[in-house]
């Protein structure tokens, strides 16, 4: 059995069966995790993938029951405890039933902070740039010598860190709104919002009940608490106020805790400046800010990431963090077009940051599954760089109608191969084409990687 820190699990959570719903890559990791522990595990998700049933495999041998295709409402709602992953929503009918039996339910997260009670760990939530604030932090860590991994939302289970033999000194954690909502436990050393903007409207009933799920970050706040927060974003200083401890933040526009110092090109934090602007190979005024987020939370985290070596350290480390994949990603420069593939910009807000950084000429690639918001805040943006739109796939329609009048709109074809050739026929030398879809994945994929790998893979086919 992995070595963990002594696990922390309520007593009331292990008297009888524990159930994890969805299987995804936080239910696989949760499962066995629980499952190595001595508990009994039923895990079930409502697909039916070759992916799911070689996961189903996998747990068979940890001893956990699987069943796909189904969840057996009845026996979850008996079960002791509800683990959710992430993709869940909280009004499935296994989660409703299961609360209104009065059983806990919980996130993934939060049984892995319960596995790793003495984990110092770096919390990170927003809507956008949260990913790379978080892949940059862990990045800093390493820089000045911790042992570090990201985990979260990013991708890496926290489950899975639970079940390393030797746990890190260091988590940087990405927690999304939807693990938000069931991580009562949250605590950080230091917890950062990178900024907020409507998101998950096809899930969530309201902004109010969105924003709602962000502020619980900071349920635990007392007065050792440490927060770095956007100063140029009211939505979340309006959301910070409340919250007990230190608040530093973090700015572009203005002098804060650290900032962006405009007249010497010069990212600041805590009065020393960490880097030039042109040493940060980030693409964007955004990842300068998520650059200064990560930079603050890590100097924050202890006093010895303030010393002159651990700043001299964490300026290295802003020199060799390079752009995640699908975030601004620049994939190839083909006959002078610059191909950008930005699939991870799931909202109109992300696409409207992204569309910040362009300097071409610009043909965007916008479309999939459409979330509920409307298009036409990328209307003064567009004007700016982009010289044509190519909406494609379930919200086609809709972008083109809310963005009639202000940008020429091309309609896709009827596959991503399509979207690809016809920009591939409209950009000319000096343009980029930005994939930035401003949508979810789930028209055409399984998800925005796999979106974004088929763009790379189109853009590399002559």
């Amino acid at each position: 059995m992995a070595r963990v820190s002594m696990p922390a699990l309520r007593a009331d959570w292990l008297r009888h069966e524990i159930a994890v719903i969805g299987l995804a890559r936080s239910g696989r990791a949760v499962s066995t995790l629980l499952a190595r522990h001595g508990n009994k595990v039923y895990a079930s998700d409502i697909g039916r993938t070759p992916d799911l049933d070689a996961t189903a495999e996998v747990l068979d041998r940890e001893g956990v029951e699987v069943a796909l295709g189904e969840h057996d409402v009845a026996r979850i709602a008996h079960a002791s405890l509800v683990v959710v992953s992430p993709g869940v929503p909280p009004d499935a009918p296994p989660i409703t039933a299961a609360l209104r039996e009065g059983v806990d339910v919980v996130s993934e997260v939060e049984v892995g902070l319960r596995f790793l009670p003495n984990l110092k760990y770096i919390a990170i939530t927003g809507t956008n740039g949260k990913t790379t604030t978080t892949a940059i932090a862990a990045h800093l860590l390493k820089s000045i010598g911790a042992r570090a991994v990201a985990a979260g939302n990013i991708g890496t289970p926290l489950s899975d860190v639970a079940l390393q033999s030797a746990p890190p000194d260091w988590v940087a954690l990405e927690v999304s709104s939807y693990q938000l909502h069931f991580t009562p436990s949250i605590r950080p050393n230091v917890g950062a919002v990178t900024n907020v903007s409507p998101n998950h409207l096809d899930r969530y009933r309201s902004k109010a009940e969105y924003y709602g799920d962000k502020q619980l970050l900071f349920r635990n706040s007392d007065a050792a608490s440490l927060w770095v927060t956007n100063a140029d974003d009211p939505a979340v200083q309006q959301m910070a106020a409340g919250a007990s401890g230190v608040q530093c933040r973090f700015s572009t526009t203005q002098r804060a805790d650290a900032y962006y110092d405009a007249a010497n090109a010069e990212l600041m934090a805590l009065g020393t400046p960490l880097v030039r602007r042109s040493a940060l190979q980030l693409i964007g005024d955004h990842n300068v800010a998520n650059a200064l987020c990560a930079s603050l939370a890590v100097m924050l985290a202890d006093p010895a990431h303030r010393s002159p070596d651990s700043v001299e350290r964490l300026a290295h480390g802003l020199r060799t963090f390079r752009a995640l994949e699908h975030r601004t990603e620049v994939v190839a420069e083909i006959d002078g077009v610059l191909w950008i593939n930005d699939s991870k910009s799931t909202n109109v807000a992300s696409t409207l940051v992204a569309l910040r950084g362009m300097t071409r000429p610009t043909v965007l690639l916008l479309g999939g599954k459409h979330k509920g918001e409307p298009y036409t805040a990328l209307a003064p943006e567009l004007s700016r760089t982009v010289k044509k739109v190519i909406a494609y796939g379930d919200a086609a329609q809709r972008i083109a109608r809310d963005l009639a009048g202000s940008v020429p709109v091309e309609q896709g074809g009827t596959n991503f191969t399509d979207v690809i050739e016809r920009a591939r026929q409209t950009a000319v030398r000096g343009d980029a084409v930005l994939l930035s879809p401003a949508c979810s994945s789930f028209d055409m994929f399984d998800n925005y990687e796999q979106r974004g790998t088929e763009f790379k893979r189109r853009v590399g086919t002559r």
